[in-house]
């Protein structure tokens, strides 16, 4: 690798480590270090939760797959769009009202248990351990993909790429907490769109041009540029279904629990959207043209070559740019990895240390001590997520399908349910909470029709929800009178925009 790739490299990650250490002055309290204390603006709302919830498949997984399979592979983008707006129109500023009327709960266990006050905690519990096992799998492809990159740009052993991908994340996310996460994640954005938006225009450049370069890929296999090439019905939902993932998902939802108010979601939703459908995009076009790229230069083949796709960027950017450019659009694939990777060590942490340490170890442990020990979770999961990711054969675009999957159909429907549903009851959201997790882990591991694991999760949950609900008593007076408190909150709100 040359000299300037590597201080590029460098001042990226000694750039977001000082940005950890500046937060850690801001981080006062819990509530600081878990939410930034509810203060984030539209702009670090909406690109810190682009940011969060891409990660490194949008840079190695998504266009790999379009590589590999063509064109027909942007079903899971189409899918993350349509999902992503209807997560921000309908959730966004609902969830942000709800988790403030009901005691102001800090994460997602709690607001399960305020919202349906649960005195026997089992929801809190329950959920806290879903976000356990799901997100040391997904923190795990966030390790695997920084992994990969530090191997294939410094020709560094896996074992050293690894630690050395994860360990800058860690360590401004251990320091600065919810702040120096959003911070450095409005930074990853922006370098990752820049990246998103260059990249794609120096492949089509280099492969000939895009009518040339589409006509090449067509005499190559007509299949890669047919949208529904190898497609039936099953598949085509599969892909779109990812969209369901994002009504679940822990590290996006704190971003909307983090801003100043719900009035910032108007702007922020226009702001993600904008972000996502140009990133998701760029992604595509690079992988698309990067079929007419390498059939063209067959003597650089063998770098995309046995199960190497994913490295298509970091291959693309290396031989198109010179190394100053390629260093800033590589940082841009790190940017990808830590911005997931460091909320998803926060969610962690939060849940370790807010739904177990504090709500039943150490009641009245005071706020220094709950940072300090939320600090140590990040630590903790760190770690767990590194001995996840010793086979560096594992697909991160796989390990991501998991987790999304799992967080969809356990958390998407009660979240849903719980902002529009007054008669939703705690049995009934525990219940579709189990039913949910569990019918993705059986599908994972069986696989029955092809059919992506979150869409029978996501039904099955929700049809749960709905028929215990039915069934159980009706909620208590204090959960019924917060319900319409939030409602009315937010209703009013609207009416006056």
């Amino acid at each position: 690798m040359s000299l300037p790739m590597i201080v590029t490299f460098a001042i990226y990650i000694f750039g977001m480590i000082a940005i950890g250490f500046y937060a850690f002055r801001s981080t006062q309290n819990f509530g600081d270090y878990i939410l930034g204390g509810r203060r984030i603006g539209s702009l670090v709302t909406a690109l810190s939760a682009g940011a969060s919830d891409m990660s490194g498949w949008l840079l190695m997984g998504l266009p790999g797959a379009v590589f590999l399979f063509g064109i027909s592979k942007s079903w899971i983008a189409i899918g993350l769009i349509i999902g992503a707006y209807f997560n921000w129109l309908l959730i966004a500023g609902r969830l942000r009202v709800f988790t403030e009327i009901n005691h102001n709960s800090l994460t997602l266990p709690d607001y399960f248990a305020r919202r349906f006050d649960d005195k026997s905690s089992l929801l809190r519990v329950i959920s806290a351990l879903i976000i356990l096992i799901f997100f040391t799998i997904y923190c795990a492809s966030g390790v695997v993909a920084g992994a990969k990159l530090f191997e294939s740009t410094f020709g560094m052993s896996y074992g050293w790429a690894m630690l050395a991908g994860a360990g800058a994340t860690i360590l401004y996310t251990f320091i600065g907490g919810f702040l120096a996460v959003s911070w450095t994640d409005t930074i990853q954005a922006s370098l990752m769109m820049f990246a998103l938006i260059l990249t794609p225009i120096m492949v089509i450049i280099n492969a000939g041009g895009f009518n040339d370069a589409v006509i090449h890929i067509q005499m190559l296999n007509p299949d890669y540029t047919n949208l529904m090439a190898h497609m039936d019905l099953i598949t085509i939902l599969s892909l779109l279904g990812w969209g369901l993932g994002y009504f679940g998902q822990p590290h996006i939802l704190a971003r909307f629990m983090a801003a100043g108010s719900h009035e910032v979601m108007k702007n922020a939703r226009r702001i993600s959207m904008t972000w996502m459908i140009l990133c998701l995009g760029g992604a595509i076009t690079v992988g698309f043209f990067g079929i007419a790229y390498f059939s063209a230069h067959p003597e650089f083949s063998y770098l995309i070559d046995d199960g190497k796709h994913e490295r298509i960027f970091i291959e693309l950017a290396k031989l198109l740019f010179n190394p100053w450019i390629a260093g800033i659009l590589l940082a841009a694939i790190l940017a990808a990895v830590m911005s997931t990777l460091s909320c998803q060590l926060l969610v962690c942490s939060s849940a370790l240390t807010e739904d177990f340490y504090r709500a039943f170890l150490r009641k009245n442990a005071t706020q220094k001590e709950l940072v300090w020990v939320g600090r140590a979770m990040v630590l903790l999961v760190a770690i767990i997520a590194i001995l996840l990711s010793i086979n560096p054969d594992n697909s991160v675009l796989d390990l991501v399908s998991h987790a999304w999957a799992g967080f969809g159909a356990a958390f998407g429907p009660i979240i849903i349910f719980s902002v529009f549903w007054s008669r939703m009851t705690r049995n009934g959201a525990l219940l579709g909470m189990i039913v949910g997790a569990v019918t993705v882990l059986l599908w994972i591991n069986f696989n029955w029709w092809n059919l992506y694991s979150l869409i029978p999760g996501f039904l099955f949950a929700s049809i749960t929800i709905i028929i215990i609900s039915l069934c159980d008593k009706k909620p208590n007076q204090t959960v019924a009178d917060h319900f319409q408190q939030a409602h009315n909150v937010y209703h009013n709100k609207q009416i006056s925009e």
